[in-house]
């Protein structure tokens, strides 16, 4: 039995396939956040490891599983393929980690949603402060808002600590 394919507005208005079997929030995120041309790019693998070099130069902790998009400012041209170029234009970038969902309830506040923080992610958000923020993404509304980790703590009810663990 074929599965029914629905739909959902994006931040523009325009329906957008909603989840099928397969696809994560986050792929789902990407597409919304490319789709909306603030600037959202997706660093290839080889890209991000020019980035996390650049950043290991001037000190800054980065892993490349902390983040997922990277967005340059406005007039500024890095050619990620180039690490001459990214290390001249580093304060140009900001590393975003995508934190997504797909429950209708979630509104443009984000309020009462609940996500995880990885340890990972909470380093990297240290070490370079003003340009690592997390994009939060609804999905199914197309709504996202970016916040820096300081935003982040203040908005926050309540911490969860947990161990992930992987055999």
């Amino acid at each position: 039995m074929a599965r029914k394919r629905t739909t959902a507005p994006d931040a523009a208005g325009d329906l957008i396939p909603a989840l099928r079997q397969g696809n994560t929030t986050a792929r789902r995120a990407v597409q919304i956040l490319t789709r909306l041309k603030l600037g959202y790019i997706t660093p290839t693998a080889a890209q991000k490891k020019k980035i996390v070099i650049a950043f290991a130069k001037r000190g800054c902790v980065v892993y490349g599983k902390a983040y997922d998009v990277v967005r340059i400012r406005d007039a500024v041209k890095v050619d990620l393929d180039d690490q001459e170029s990214i290390e001249r234009e580093l304060d140009s970038l900001i590393l975003y980690e995508i934190k997504s969902t797909n429950r209708r309830s979630i509104g443009a506040d984000f309020n009462k949603y609940f996500f995880a923080l990885t340890t990972a992610e909470l380093l990297v958000a240290q070490s370079l402060k003003k340009q690592f923020r997390f994009v939060f993404v609804n999905v199914i509304s197309g709504q996202h808002r970016e916040l820096t980790l300081q935003e982040v703590l203040a908005k926050a009810r309540g911490f969860y600590p947990q161990w992930s663990i992987l055999f």
